[in-house]
């Protein structure tokens, strides 16, 4: 399939801003992000990046995108820049509107708790757009969406695609369990292929009774472990695969951004356990970006080897 050139369609425009620790080395994270994903961001996407100001200075100071024509400097975040993120995050100008953020967090950094770091990511689930918060996740981000364009695997992250050494937790608000039913069904073979999955509480048994109807009742009686109600401290089991790099890398939590959560700080555990293991973990917060991921999931699953 031929690569659909960024002078025939729309380019994409993507926030990206960095920790200060995760942007200020030849191989911190924003390095290896921008290194590892050169030939999607280059070749591929050739996406407008609206860069915070101190993390282009560590792109500039680091020789990371030399020459690349499509960056827009915006203030420091002291200044404002996260700030006018969030506002062209709900803007409805496609020209100055972003399509995704990419924020590498480091979990232990307190910028990442202020008020225009919650609402960069709040607003971008509320308006549908990607929020990639771990170097995992935006490296996946981009290969499926230069995939989706129609370019070829980057064979260096075979491994993470390989399903059946994968695992996957499956998380949604009480608001957002039908939906959660719904994807699950729709791709319901493309998550019949990881080695493991597991949800939280009354998550976990929606989709085994789903399981069950479409394998019958003792094929699909286990498809999903269990575990506590996200109240109960489901979401700190889950946490904890996720620092064990072993059985969960991949998190799809469909947020209710408009609810209050009583158990709000066993979310924000889950994302930080994901954040402080960057280059393994990631999580999709919105069910319309969990439906594209899963397609072009699907897709690269299917190009593997080729």
């Amino acid at each position: 399939m031929p690569v659909t050139s960024a002078s025939d369609r729309r380019r994409y425009r993507i926030g990206l801003a960095s920790s200060r620790t995760h942007q200020d080395a030849p191989h911190s994270p924003l390095a290896q992000l921008i290194n590892g994903s050169r030939a999607a961001i280059e070749q591929h996407l050739q996406p407008n990046l609206i860069v915070v100001g101190r993390t282009l200075d560590a792109i500039n100071q680091l020789g990371l995108l030399d020459g690349y024509p499509h960056l827009e400097r915006f203030p420091y975040g002291r200044q404002g820049g996260l700030m006018k993120l969030v506002s062209r995050v709900v803007d409805s100008d496609p020209t100055r509107t972003l399509d995704a953020v990419i924020y590498l967090m480091d979990p232990v950094d307190p910028s990442s708790t202020f008020p225009e770091a919650v609402a960069l990511k709040r607003q971008c689930v509320i308006h549908g757009k990607p929020f990639l918060s771990t170097l995992a996740g935006a490296q996946e981000w981009l290969e499926l969406e230069s995939i989706g364009l129609g370019a070829a695997p980057n064979s260096e992250l075979d491994l993470t695609f390989d399903l059946a050494n994968e695992g996957i937790a499956l998380i949604a608000h009480d608001a957002m369990k039908e939906r959660m039913l719904t994807i699950a069904e729709r791709h319901f073979h493309l998550l019949d292929q990881f080695a493991f999955r597991c949800a939280t509480g009354t998550t976990g048994s929606l989709l085994n009774k789903l399981a069950q109807r479409i394998k019958g009742e003792e094929a699909g009686r286990n498809w999903v472990k269990p575990f506590l109600s996200g109240p109960m401290g489901g979401d700190a089991q889950i946490a904890e695969l996720i620092l064990d790099r072993q059985q969960c890398r991949r998190v799809l939590f469909l947020e209710d951004p408009h609810v209050a959560r009583q158990h709000e700080a066993d979310i924000q555990l889950l994302e930080r356990a994901a954040r402080t293991v960057t280059d393994y973990a990631l999580c999709i917060n919105d069910a319309g970006c969990g439906e594209r991921w899963l397609e072009l999931l699907h897709k690269r699953v299917g190009m593997q080897g080729s």
